[in-house]
């Protein structure tokens, strides 16, 4: 029960972080496309500037780094925790269990320094760093929760767990290449809210490795949790049968592409009710032009150039 709230704890916490990304990525897009830049965090409320300010604007505009950091200290203080325990599942002699924690608990580390990097570095002079150093740290640690999330699948003894880190995996390199176009082009759009949506598709995915491995309704028929095992930890999920195994695996990857539809759809359906809520119509790269009545309300008055040297 542990590791299921657990894995619902990730899932809300990427969830909200990817979806208030992708709000705020749009908005900001479609206010100013020609000046548009991407940022590592967005201030609170969005309609705050990304300059200092006071107030209760100035006490909240780091609220979505301030719950970052929380929901990161819970994730690495929870991988402590099971690293302590004795290796619940013999994997030969060596305690892969307890390494992999480690491993996992020293990658969110490495995320809650690089947040407190960035906090810092908006709330004060000491740490002026640019905002592309940041993407590029991000891309950076991305890829090496990749190559942890990958080992950790190597060693896996479920077949089913293995096939859930390695589609995780996958999302975080996907993650570490895109925070690498935005460190180098920051101006691309199409690459945060990439980013945006990878976040989201990630915690949908830890939602449904939860439920594919802890919750026996989920839990793909031919496969089952080990008896001997009473909460549900790493490994405790096997599939018995070579057939059984390549269709739990199969059940998984037509998940996954669900999961990619859904993530696409929420894009679509934020950009579409964000364009909506600012008010904003857009027909490729032109902005439309003011209408009379527009000018005629903000000026009444239209100065006219006078016309000299004409015959009637």
């Amino acid at each position: 029960m542990a590791a299921l709230i657990y894995q619902i704890f990730s899932s809300s916490a990427l969830l909200s972080l990817g979806l208030c990304h992708l709000i705020c990525t749009t908005r900001n897009y479609l206010k100013s496309p020609h000046t548009y830049s991407a940022k590592p965090f967005h201030p609170f409320p969005p309609s705050s500037s990304y300059s200092s300010s006071s107030g209760n604007g100035g006490r909240l505009r780091h609220l979505q780094l301030y719950m970052l950091i929380i929901c990161l200290l819970i994730a690495m203080t929870h991988h402590l925790i099971i690293s302590a325990d004795a290796d619940p599942l013999l994997k030969g002699r060596t305690p892969v269990h307890r390494f992999d924690s480690l491993q996992s608990a020293a990658v969110i580390f490495l995320f809650f320094i690089v947040s407190l990097c960035l906090l810092l570095s908006d709330s004060s002079s000491l740490l002026p760093f640019p905002s592309d150093l940041f993407f590029a740290l991000g891309s950076a640690l991305f890829f090496l929760q990749y190559t942890v999330t990958y080992s950790a699948a190597s060693v896996q003894t479920s077949d089913l767990q293995a096939k859930c880190d390695s589609v995780s995996a996958r999302i975080s390199v996907l993650s570490s290449l895109l925070c690498l176009i935005l460190a180098c082009q920051p101006r691309l759009f199409v690459a945060d809210i990439g980013l945006a949506a990878a976040v989201c598709l990630q915690g949908l995915w830890v939602l449904q490795t939860g439920l594919s491995l802890y919750v026996e309704a989920f839990i793909p028929d031919g496969c089952h949790r080990l008896l001997d095992v009473v909460n549900g930890v790493e490994g405790s999920t096997q599939c018995d049968l070579e057939e059984s195994k390549f269709r739990a695996v199969a059940i998984l990857d037509l998940v996954f592409l669900v999961h990619v539809v859904f993530v696409v759809l929420i894009v679509m359906f934020t950009y579409a009710g964000v364009a909506k809520s600012i008010g904003i119509r857009r027909l490729g790269s032109y902005e439309a032009l003011p209408t009379v009545a527009a000018v005629s309300e903000n000026n009444p008055h239209i100065q006219m150039k006078a016309m000299t040297g004409t015959q009637a």
